[in-house]
C-alpha cells in the first residue's frame, strides 16, 4: 500500500512549528501571512505546521509568533504529545477531507501508525487523554461531516457517499451518521442546500 508522503525533514537552520486549528487550505495562507508580519521567513507551511527561518541576526521571536497567531484563532503547540495529538488531528482531515477517492487509504489504524511511526494503540491513549474523546470517534465525526458535504450537493445518493468513504455498505453509513446527527442521510439531504445541520472543521478538531 503506497501512503502519501509525510511533513519534509526540516531544512538545516529552520525551526518547525506545530500549529493547532489548521483545518483548511485557507488557513494555510493566513498562517503564512501571519508568520511573515512578525518577519519570519516562511520556508514551508501544510496542515498543523510550519517550517521558519527568523531574521537574519536575532532568534526566533516566540512571543510574537505566538500572538500573531492567536490573533487568527490559531495556536502553537510546543507540549510534545499535544504536538502528536494534532498531527494525528491534521492526519485524519487531510485523508478524509481532501485526499481524491482513488487515493483514499480507508484502514486509518495502519495509515496513522505509518504516517506518525507509532503504535495505533499509543496513539489512541494520547488523543483520548488529551481531547476527552476516542479517536475512533473523532475519525468517525470527521466522516459523517464530510458525508454532510457531499449530500449537500444533492446529485451524490447516500450508496455513493458511503463508498467514497470506505463504508461497507449504505447501511453502515446512515448507523454512525444517525449516530451522529440524530438523522439519517437521506432526512439530512432532503433539508436542503445551506442547512444548519453542517458544522465548521474548527468545531471538530
Amino acid at each position: 500500500m503506497n501512503l502519501p508522503a509525510g511533513l519534509p525533514p526540516s531544512a538545516p537552520g529552520t525551526s518547525r512549528l506545530f500549529i493547532r486549528n489548521m483545518v483548511c487550505p485557507q488557513c494555510v495562507r493566513v498562517v503564512r501571512r501571519k508568520l511573515e508580519e512578525v518577519g519570519l521567513s516562511v520556508q514551508f507551511v501544510a496542515l498543523g505546521a510550519a517550517d521558519v527561518l527568523p531574521p537574519p541576526n536575532s532568534e526566533l521571536p516566540f512571543a510574537a509568533v505566538r500572538a500573531s497567531l492567536e490573533e487568527v484563532g490559531f495556536e502553537v503547540v510546543e507540549d510534545l504529545a499535544r504536538q502528536l495529538v494534532e498531527q494525528t488531528k491534521t492526519l485524519v482531515l487531510e485523508l478524509v477531507h481532501y485526499t481524491a477517492p482513488a487515493d483514499r487509504v480507508h484502514n486509518f489504524s495502519y495509515y496513522l501508525s505509518q504516517r506518525l511511526q507509532r503504535d495505533y494503540h499509543y496513539l489512541s491513549q494520547i488523543f483520548s487523554s488529551h481531547e476527552g474523546l476516542t479517536l475512533e470517534k473523532y475519525i468517525i465525526r470527521q466522516k459523517v461531516e464530510r458525508a454532510k458535504e457531499l449530500l449537500s450537493y444533492q446529485e451524490a445518493t447516500v450508496a455513493d457517499v458511503a463508498q467514497q468513504l470506505g463504508y461497507s455498505s449504505a447501511a453502515y453509513l446512515t448507523n454512525q451518521f444517525r449516530q451522529v446527527t440524530g438523522l439519517s442521510p437521506s432526512e439530512f439531504q432532503r433539508l436542503g442546500p445551506g442547512s444548519a445541520g453542517r458544522r465548521s472543521l474548527d468545531d471538530l478538531i
